[in-house]
This record gives C-alpha cells, sequence and structure tokens, in this order.
C-alpha cells in the first residue's frame, strides 16, 4: 500500500470517531428529552482500490482506503410502538371513564356530604309524621317545605350532570382541534424529513423523534393505525379512515346539534352536503360519523380505545329523561353515563310526583271514563278514558278555582284543563303526557312545587266533610314510599321502595367506578410493563454511552497516532533520499 494512501485510512479514523462522540454527546445531552430516540453509528467500509486479479490467487489484490459511516439510525423496535400505542389508547379510554364516574358521584353529593339521600330521607320523615297527625298545619307545612327542597335539590343535581355534559362537549371540541393540529403537523414533518433524506446520506431523526411523540399522543386519543412508507411518508388512519396519507391531511369535522349544541366528530370526505349562496356546506353526516357509538364496547373487539371516544359515549347525544328507560328506548342511553343516570334520576323523581300526585288527585274526588264536553264552537266532543273531577269550589283537596291540588306542577303547562259538559256543570280534566310533547312531562326540565300550595299549605286540610282526619290519604302517602314496584331500567329485575331506588343508583355508579378503575390500574400496568421494555430499546442509557464516549475517543487517538507514525515515515524517507 502506498504510504500516502496510508493517509487516508487515518482521515477516515479520525472523521469517523469524530462523528461517533457527536452522536454520543448528542445523546447524553438528551437523556432527559421526552421523544428522544437514542441514535447509533453504523460504519462500513470505504471502496477498495484494485490491484490485480489473479486467478491462482485466492481473492483479488486490493487495499482499503478506510471506513466510514454509512448513517446514524434510531433504536427503535416497530412492534413495540405498535403495541404501546394501542394499550396506552386502551387505558385513555377507562381513564375518561373512571374520571366520569367520579364526577357523577360528586354530582350525586356522594363525596362532599352533601348526598341526595339526606333529601329524600328528609322528605320521608315529613310524610311519617304527616300520617301521625294529618290534620296538624305544621305536619302539612313541613311536608310542602320538604317537597319543594326535594324539587330544588333534584333539579340541582340534574343541572350539574347537565353542565358536566356540556363541560365534555367542550373538552371534545378541544380534543378533535388537537388531533386535527396533530394530523397538520405530522403532514409538515413527513415533508420535512423527506426533504433532508432524499439524498440518501443524512437522517432526520430529531424530527422523526417529534413525528414519533405525536403519533404517541395521538394514540392516546383515538384508535389510531399507522404505516411508514418507503419515502419516509407516516401515513395514519384513525378508526380505519385515512386521516394522514400523501400530501392530505383529511381534518375531522364538527357538525353541532342545534337543539342541544353537542359536537358530532365526522369525515367531510365522506359526508353528503349541500353548496349555499355564499359557499358555505350544509352537511348531511349521517354515515359519515369518525365513530360508531351503538357498537359494544368490547376489548375483544377493539371498540374500547381512545379518551375521545370515552368522552362521547360519556356525554351521550342529548339530555335524557325518563323517557330513555322505557323498554325500547333503554339500549340508546345505556352505555353513555352521564345519560344513563340523568334518565334513571328522573325516572325516580317522575315515579314520585306521580304518584303523591295521584293519590291527592284521588282524594279529591278526580275519576277516569269517558266524558262529553261542549266545544268553543257548541259542537260537542267525547274524550274517552281521561281522569276528570266536577268543579268544586271550595272543596276537599282543591285549589281556590276548583282544580284538583297538585303538589308537584308543570312549568310549561297546566295539569288541568277546565272544559263545560254537555249535562252543563264545569269539569276539570287531567292532561295526559304525551311522550312526544317535552313540554307536557312532569319532568325535572319541566317541575315545580305549586306557588299557591307553597303560601298556603293548610289548603291540604287533610279533613274530610264531616270533619274526620284523612288517615286514609296520609297513610297512602306514607304506603307510597314502602312500595317495592320500581326498578332502576328494563336490564335490572329486582324491584325497589323510593328510598332503595336512589340507594341502588349510587350503588351501580360506584360499582361502575370500581369495575372501570380496575381496568384502568390493570391497563396501566400493561402499559407501563410495555414502555418499560420500549425504555429499554429506544432510551438513553447515559453508562452505554460513557463507554462508547471512551471507545471513541480512544480509536480517535488511536487514528490520531497511525496519522503521525505515517508522517514520520515520509518525513525519514524524505530526509534520507534528499541526503
Amino acid at each position: 500500500m502506498p504510504l500516502m494512501g496510508s493517509l487516508y485510512i487515518g482521515a477516515s479514523g479520525l472523521q469517523t470517531s469524530q462523528n461517533a462522540l457527536n452522536t454520543t454527546a448528542h445523546n447524553l445531552s438528551n437523556v432527559d428529552t421526552v421523544g428522544y430516540t437514542r441514535q447509533q453509528v453504523q460504519q462500513s467500509d470505504k471502496r477498495y482500490v484494485l490491484l490485480s486479479k489473479t486467478a491462482s490467487a485466492i481473492s483479488y489484490q486490493q487495499y482499503g482506503l478506510g471506513t466510514t459511516y454509512s448513517r446514524v439510525k434510531q433504536i427503535r423496535d416497530y412492534f413495540l410502538d405498535k403495541t404501546y400505542r394501542k394499550e396506552s389508547g386502551r387505558s385513555m379510554f377507562y381513564e375518561v371513564s373512571s374520571n366520569v364516574l367520579e364526577e357523577v358521584e360528586s354530582q350525586l353529593g356522594e363525596l362532599n356530604g352533601e348526598a341526595f339521600q339526606t333529601t329524600m330521607s328528609d322528605f320521608w320523615t315529613s310524610i311519617q309524621e304527616l300520617s301521625k297527625d294529618p290534620a296538624s298545619s305544621v305536619t302539612q307545612g313541613l311536608m310542602v317545605q320538604r317537597a319543594s327542597e326535594f324539587v330544588e335539590r333534584a333539579i340541582a343535581v340534574y343541572d350539574g350532570l347537565s353542565f358536566y355534559q356540556d363541560n365534555l362537549n367542550t373538552q371534545i371540541k378541544q380534543q378533535v382541534d388537537l388531533i386535527n393540529d396533530y394530523g397538520n403537523k405530522i403532514l409538515d414533518l413527513n415533508d420535512r424529513i423527506r426533504a433532508i433524506e432524499s439524498g440518501g446520506v443524512e437522517r432526520a431523526n430529531d424530527l422523526r423523534d417529534a413525528r414519533n411523540q405525536m403519533l404517541d399522543e395521538l394514540s392516546e386519543l383515538t384508535n389510531m393505525s399507522f404505516t411508514e412508507e418507503l419515502n419516509g411518508n407516516v401515513s395514519v388512519q384513525i378508526e380505519g379512515v385515512d386521516f394522514v396519507k400523501g400530501s392530505m391531511c383529511y381534518e375531522i369535522g364538527m357538525d353541532i346539534d342545534a337543539s342541544t349544541g353537542f359536537y358530532t366528530p365526522f369525515w367531510p370526505q365522506n359526508a353528503d352536503y349541500v353548496k349555499q349562496a355564499d359557499g358555505t356546506k350544509i352537511y348531511t353526516i349521517e354515515g359519515a360519523e369518525v365513530f360508531d357509538l351503538s357498537v359494544e364496547i368490547s376489548s375483544d373487539l377493539g371498540t374500547d380505545v381512545g379518551g375521545l371516544k370515552s368522552m362521547l359515549l360519556a356525554r351521550g347525544d342529548h339530555r335524557a329523561d325518563y323517557r330513555d328507560v322505557a323498554e325500547g328506548n333503554y339500549d340508546k342511553v345505556s352505555q353513555s353515563v352521564v345519560m344513563n343516570i340523568q334518565a334513571e334520576f328522573d325516572q325516580l323523581v317522575h315515579n314520585v310526583v306521580s304518584k303523591i300526585n295521584g293519590i291527592l288527585a284521588e282524594a279529591a274526588g278526580v275519576r277516569q271514563g269517558d266524558l262529553t264536553v261542549i266545544n268553543a264552537d257548541g259542537s260537542t266532543q267525547t274524550l274517552t278514558g281521561v281522569r276528570f273531577v266536577e268543579q268544586e269550589v271550595g272543596g276537599y283537596m282543591r285549589n281556590d278555582d276548583g282544580s284538583p291540588i297538585q303538589m308537584f306542577e308543570k312549568i310549561t303547562t297546566d295539569g288541568y284543563t277546565q272544559y263545560t259538559g254537555a249535562d252543563g256543570n264545569t269539569y276539570w280534566v287531567y292532561n295526559e303526557e304525551n311522550v312526544n310533547r317535552a313540554d307536557s312531562l312532569y319532568t325535572l326540565k319541566n317541575l315545580q312545587v305549586s306557588q299557591e300550595l307553597m303560601q298556603k299549605p293548610s289548603m291540604l286540610k287533610f279533613r274530610l266533610e264531616d270533619g274526620s282526619e284523612d288517615q286514609a290519604t296520609a297513610d297512602a302517602l306514607k304506603a307510597a314510599f314502602t312500595e317495592e314496584i320500581y326498578t332502576l331500567n328494563p336490564n335490572v329485575k329486582k324491584r325497589v321502595t323510593f328510598n332503595d331506588y336512589y340507594s341502588d343508583m349510587v350503588s351501580q355508579v360506584a360499582n361502575s367506578g370500581y369495575v372501570y378503575r380496575s381496568i384502568h390500574e390493570n391497563q396501566l400496568n400493561t402499559v407501563e410493563s410495555i414502555e418499560s421494555a420500549r425504555g429499554q430499546v429506544i432510551n438513553v442509557s447515559s453508562d452505554e454511552e460513557l463507554a462508547n464516549m471512551i471507545k471513541f475517543q480512544n480509536a480517535f487517538n488511536a487514528s490520531s497516532r497511525y496519522i503521525n507514525s505515517i508522517s514520520e515515515m515520509l518525513e525519514h524517507i524524505i530526509n534520507t533520499l534528499g541526503v
């Protein structure tokens, strides 16, 4: 080998060792950087100089020009990345569910000493006291006061659940904005990485770290999958639909419900739309929703991944009431934590209200049957199967206008309508609830205690026309709280009283919270074990890097001494020949 050529070997050693030292220093300086992946120098031979080819020789006669670094690569495991992202998304799903149930417990007052159970107990106690002395204005006033507290506290609980729905709705909007932001940033990083690596020599490892960190965070929000293409681009799919692909980021759109203001994420590219005169598009999102919330939540089906989906499920799509617990409707709310509690809680209040109003109506003489009435135009019509009573101003269990007393009234519509019968008498006809008209329902969105009764609780009297106490009605009110005829929902067969109903509802929330917390804790252990295994691959070990630094420093020194030796040999030859 020519002595001058030997200098190439030494120089390549210096250059390669210096690059290796720079990479090691870069690793050490980022040992605590979130998302950083340790880098490693790959070395290879430089090209060889061919001297001759001899058929009888074992190999060609050639000599090399030293070593070079072929690339600086990241140390990652694709399968660990994929597993980690899937399991972290599942962990976030159950973390959100667990947090929602804790908030529901808080709204019910079970965590801060203001339990609704206390209000229920106070109302029940006032009715027990009434049964002991029905004609007492004190016990009558106490019952009306407790009824008012019952409604006020119930409305406060329901409003708290509704407010939390709005809070979740806001978080959903923020999460979707964040997902879209990640998508655009990943698209930008794809372009920058491709531009740097197009030469085939340099690797954009720090940009790849930033992109991988975004993929990690995106995986917590949604059921995300990804693939890396040969040109360095990363394609991302959310719920099996392309999100980032090629030069496009298909942003998630947000449809806003006009009545509730609730957001529904959808894919604009998959939705039909009508273009308006001003250029805006009105979308029809049916079939284009990002999440199919009707599918059963199951780890086997892979439908329990992503915090955003968990928020959507918990929030639901409307303000639930007792109609949603009816047979045939319950499946629409059963998977929503907030809607399920709203519906069951409203059902409790509706049952209490209907039962008590019904008992007072019976005491006022309301009966059920057919009634022929005269219309405003003079024609007659027969009202079939209605509940009615003949007007009796000043009668028992009556308001000042003769209508039957209702302890609980609807805010928007009247409980009874006055009619003139075909016989010339005046009647009060009960306005039945219509499930298709929210303003006709006795729900927490449309409920109050009778203002007239609040001012004059003695209107209840509890004295019959002969002056005797109406013990039967008082006992009926008491018995209403001890009847085991109510169920939480169609899936529960156990029948309970009013008080037990609420206790079982709270227990249901607590048990569900315990289950979700247990799943979340187990999922956290799974994620931590995968993260630990992944960390052993991608994390920087300061001890290992310091050992590498010593190794590469020694290699640098060796190359330096090699060059000095060749230099001294050349100097000796030149000086000798010069003589």
